[in-house]
């Protein structure tokens, strides 16, 4: 019980993480039916933008984590501008293009800028470095921040979508964007908004990552992008609730597959494990099955 405890408590933080980055994805994807491959390095600058505020500014967790929300807020905004929106109509296959383009870009910047090795995250305070026993489990505080965290993010998430103006406008908009434009809805700062909450979600994954894992490098965001896209499919792509599901399942899969002992192999299994659920429900664990005309 004590090691199915502590695998818990590991899943739990890990999967926190992966759901703030599917967030990104499945709200981008609701609304314009865009699967953002860019997500993923927009966490990685995210990540440096931390380490900056807190080596360089000297500022702390929290500040650091609010700027660069809001900087990559900003990025989301300007790569939807700037890369996307011209390409709105166009096919979906020149939309993906650009979005590895994008990707590449972003990536190969930061290295040009901060170099390609990995870069290390400043001593963190005691009350983040510490841990406490409960019941022979042992917990990290730095574990208990990032969970704190994403509660508090995924709940304000849900307050913007559900009880804004901002939110009834984006489910308008990925119902039918059309009827919201005559309704008086701008969809393109609907969408605007929409790359800018899901970059600021991916940011603060990423400053998580740092602080918990205590190194980044450029190509961090590959990866970490690849796995929150497979939670985000897992889970039912375009759903926020599936975006959450998803990202704790791929997160409880790797502590599993961790810890027996297989670490190499993790990867690979949260892999194989969306091709099964893809080949048993091809809309994820809570997406509907939906036929498409042709």
């Amino acid at each position: 019980m004590v090691q199915i405890g502590q695998q818990l408590i590991n899943a739990l933080s890990l999967g926190s993480i992966y759901a703030l980055i599917a967030l990104g994805y499945t709200m981008v994807y609701g609304i314009i039916q865009l699967i953002n491959f860019a997500h993923g390095d927009v966490l990685m600058v995210g990540a440096y933008i931390g380490l900056f505020c807190m080596t360089t500014l000297h500022l702390n967790f929290f500040a650091s984590l609010l700027i660069a929300m809001a900087g990559c807020a900003v990025l989301g905004m300007i790569i939807e501008r700037v890369a996307y929106k011209p390409l709105r109509n166009s096919t979906r296959i020149a939309v993906l293009i650009t979005a590895i383009g994008v990707s590449l870009l972003l990536e190969y910047t930061m290295m040009y800028f901060v170099g390609a090795g990995a870069k290390a995250y400043p001593p963190l305070p005691s009350w983040m470095t510490g841990s406490f026993e409960v019941g022979g489990v042992i917990v990290k505080n730095i574990q208990l921040v990032i969970i704190a965290v994403s509660v508090v993010l995924m709940l304000l998430l849900q307050f913007i979508v559900r009880r804004t103006r901002v939110g009834k406008a984006m489910r308008a908009v990925s119902q039918d964007a059309d009827a919201a434009r005559l309704m008086g809805v701008s969809v393109d700062n609907t969408i605007s908004l929409t790359f800018a909450l899901g970059s600021a979600l991916a940011a603060a994954a990423g400053v998580l990552l740092g602080v918990y894992y205590n190194s980044i490098n450029p190509l961090m965001g590959i990866m970490w992008g690849l796995k929150a896209f497979v939670a985000a499919v897992f889970g039912g792509i375009g759903l926020i609730p599936g975006a959450l599901v998803g990202g704790f399942g791929v997160g409880t899969v790797e502590t599993v597959v961790g810890a027996t002992g297989y670490s190499m192999f993790r990867d690979a299994v949260v892999f194989a494990v969306l091709i099964i659920i893809l080949i048993i429900r091809p809309a994820g664990l809570l997406g509907k099955n939906t036929r498409e005309k042709v």
